[in-house]
């Protein structure tokens, strides 16, 4: 007479094997999710990819080292679908390692009807973004702007004296991404244009 189903030792070995493959699926699954805001953390740590820091930061006070020069360029982007334009005068600047310097960029919505949108930044090469002290930058928030409008944002930002020897330049790079309005804030926009008017 054949054994019952739960005693046969082969049986019990793929229910074995089943739940540990269901268990690392599942795991997978979690660590698939996590991954993001993970690799966003490492990247704001390590400086990868030219991450930076996503809120202002202190001024270090270890003095201007005034026999080096950096040459520090400025690119702006925008965004398919996104009729804003971001701009300035400043291409480029030479700078000390230690001094505080400040840029000034504007912003201008070209379209139609007011829109949200949020200047992204990136630096090359990555490993001076962990050098890069932005003490005020209009890319902390996202921007609103009324059809038409505009605005002029600063970015006040110091190198650090210990930025390695063999960077000369560093390009920082603002891209505008388009932010879609939520639910309550785009009901609370529409009061806001109603109170303008």
């Amino acid at each position: 007479m054949a054994e019952p189903f739960e005693r046969d030792p082969r049986r019990q070995g793929v229910r074995r094997t089943v739940a540990r493959t269901v268990a690392v699926l599942g795991g997978m699954f979690v660590f698939a999710f996590a991954l993001v805001p993970l690799y966003d953390a490492f990247c704001q740590v390590t400086g990868l990819n030219g991450k930076t820091a996503g809120q202002a930061q202190s001024l270090v006070h270890a003095g201007v080292d005034t026999s080096r020069t950096v040459t520090v360029q400025f690119v702006t982007r925008g965004s398919p679908g996104l009729p804003w334009r971001l701009e300035t005068d400043t291409r480029q600047l030479r700078v000390h390692p230690g001094e505080r310097r400040e840029v000034h960029f504007r912003f201008r919505n070209q379209g139609a009807e007011a829109s949200r949108a949020r200047a992204v930044p990136s630096v090359s090469p990555s490993e001076a973004s962990l050098h890069l002290r932005k003490l005020s930058c209009f890319c902390f928030q996202e921007q609103r702007l009324a059809a038409g409008e505009r605005l002029e944002a600063p970015l006040v930002f110091q190198l650090t004296p210990d930025l390695p020897a063999d960077v000369r330049t560093v390009t920082l790079v603002y891209t505008l991404y388009p932010v879609a309005a939520s639910g309550a804030r785009a009901e609370r926009d529409a009061v806001g244009e109603g109170d303008r008017a």
